[in-house]
């Protein structure tokens, strides 16, 4: 395991948002979905694709909260511009997300 120092950690822009919108993306390697994402006024809406379909429905994820990284570079994915990362716990090909457990504002801060 590298560690991480304080400095490189604070660098890492986890924030609260509300799934605004979900569709299906057949286009993509692994089954996915395509998630809008509000991040409140600060930061705005937010595209990425999650490889979520094995816990969660469109129906499911709709106005979920969740936590995601919205300070790395936008990547190609199929053809999709993802502009963040969902984090969430992995357990072999299921990915259960992160969310807070109580509503909060869109785009405040994790520590």
């Amino acid at each position: 395991m590298n560690n991480l120092s304080w400095e490189d950690f604070v660098k890492v822009e986890m924030r609260v948002g509300t799934i605004i919108h979900v569709e299906t993306f057949p286009e993509a390697r692994n089954p996915s979905f395509k998630l809008h994402i509000d991040f409140g006024e600060s930061i705005g809406i937010k595209k990425t694709s999650a490889q979520i379909t094995r816990l969660y429905t469109p129906d499911i994820l709709l106005g979920k909260q969740i936590v995601a990284v919205v300070n790395f570079p936008p990547k190609q994915i199929a053809n999709f511009m993802s502009e963040c990362l969902v984090l969430g716990v992995v357990n072999e090909d299921e990915v259960t997300l992160l969310q807070p457990d109580a509503k909060v504002k869109n785009g405040l801060k994790i520590l």
